[in-house]
């Protein structure tokens, strides 16, 4: 049976930049560009007519910006997996798109396979975030953040993967023994670095024991 491609949007009001993603997803058996956009008038227009599963979005276009952008699309079609594809590496952006929908944050800079596995994980149900981002989120969010309650609340498979941590196992171990991909152990761990408010392993294990989460 022929695979279905993904069908892919672009939303960018450089003409640069939509050639240059037209080059590198046309190399790709699995993807084909159904449309572009330079502004969000004409994505609005354009989406009623052809539907995308993942959209690539500028933050700052002619007209409405990618965040207001992102929140009608999810509203209108949450069936659409938004990935912002911008120069901003401020973490004030990077919140701000995730608050408003998007699936995804890459950069124009990022490598091509690292596009590639950003649309794939997205319109997989996933969520991606850009390997060299992800430090400025975790710094931030451990700066900022505000305990809310005395115990931090984990799920049940947060609190698995800690055991697991607190057992010197690595993230490929724990994901062989729990059936899920390295990427989403990498994912628990950054949440429970988030949740027990510490930057390291060590750290993480001591506050589980302390907090009675492991044994």
């Amino acid at each position: 049976m022929k695979q279905r491609k993904i069908k892919i949007s672009i939303a960018d009001d450089h003409p640069l930049v939509i050639n240059g993603l037209h080059h590198i997803l046309s190399n790709s058996a699995d993807m084909e560009i159904i449309d572009s956009y330079i502004d969000g008038t004409a994505l609005l227009s354009g989406i009623v007519q052809k539907e995308p599963d993942v959209l690539l979005l500028d933050i700052h276009m002619p007209g409405q910006t990618g965040d207001e952008l992102a929140v009608i699309i999810t509203e209108k079609y949450p069936a659409v997996k938004i990935l912002a594809l911008t120069n901003l590496d401020n973490v004030y952006y990077i919140k701000n798109m995730l608050r408003s929908g998007v699936h995804g944050y890459i950069l124009k800079t990022t490598r091509e396979e690292i596009l590639l596995e950003a649309i794939r994980t997205v319109y997989a149900g996933g969520q991606y975030l850009e390997p060299v981002l992800k430090d400025k989120v975790l710094i931030d969010a451990l700066q900022t953040r505000r305990q809310v309650s005395a115990d931090p609340v984990l799920s049940r498979r947060e609190k698995e993967v800690l055991q697991f941590i607190a057992s010197n196992l690595t993230s490929q171990q724990i994901a062989d023994k729990l059936f899920v991909s390295k990427r989403t152990i990498d994912n628990h761990r950054l949440n429970l670095m988030i949740k027990l408010d510490v930057k390291n392993v060590a750290a993480k294990e001591k506050k589980g024991i302390q907090l009675g989460l492991i044994g």
